[in-house]
């Protein structure tokens, strides 16, 4: 068998604790109190302070959102006056490039009485004058009017809608391409 060590026993020295008794009096001097005092006082300046500066705040956020509100309205109004102005132009000029179109075809008419015959020549003075019409009524109705035709025919006929305006889209693509 193997022998048994020898256990070795380390005794440590009893720490005698001493307390201290401290009054207030011996902790606190005068000036000591005197800084507390301020630094509560500059705290709570602190404090006021920065309520008056979020209350300033709020009431600038205010005057900055009620002034873009009367701008946005303003210019909203602008905006829609200008463009019933453009539409209104847009009408009369297409209205003329009607009547322009009608009086070309009404022009030729007698070319292709000779050329074709008078049966084509006849077709195209029905034409003229059907786009005579068409630019008359185009002139005397409103652009709520023309914008209510416009969604009746719509719905009426939804494919036909899509395939005028893919064929809008077309000409104006060529046209400024």
């Amino acid at each position: 068998m193997a022998a048994k060590k020898p256990t070795t026993e380390t005794k440590t020295p009893a720490v005698a604790t001493e307390t201290v008794e401290t009054t207030p009096e011996t902790t606190t001097s005068p000036n000591t109190a005197e800084a507390k005092s301020r630094f509560n006082a500059a705290l709570d300046e602190a404090k006021a302070g920065a309520a008056a500066l979020g209350e300033e705040a709020k009431l600038r956020a205010g005057a900055y959102r009620d002034e873009a509100k009367s701008r946005s309205e303003t210019w909203s109004t602008d905006a829609k006056v200008k463009a019933g102005d453009l539409a209104k132009e847009g009408k009369h000029k297409a209205s003329e490039a009607l009547t322009g179109l009608s009086r070309v075809i009404d022009e030729n008419a007698p070319t292709l009485d000779e050329k074709l015959g008078p049966k084509y020549g006849d077709y195209a003075r029905s034409a003229s004058k059907s786009l005579q019409e068409n630019a008359r009524k185009l002139e005397e109705k409103s652009i709520d009017e023309l914008a209510e035709d416009s969604r009746e025919a719509i719905r009426k006929s939804p494919a036909t809608a899509v395939g005028l305006a893919a064929l809008v889209g077309f000409f104006f693509a060529r046209l400024f391409r």
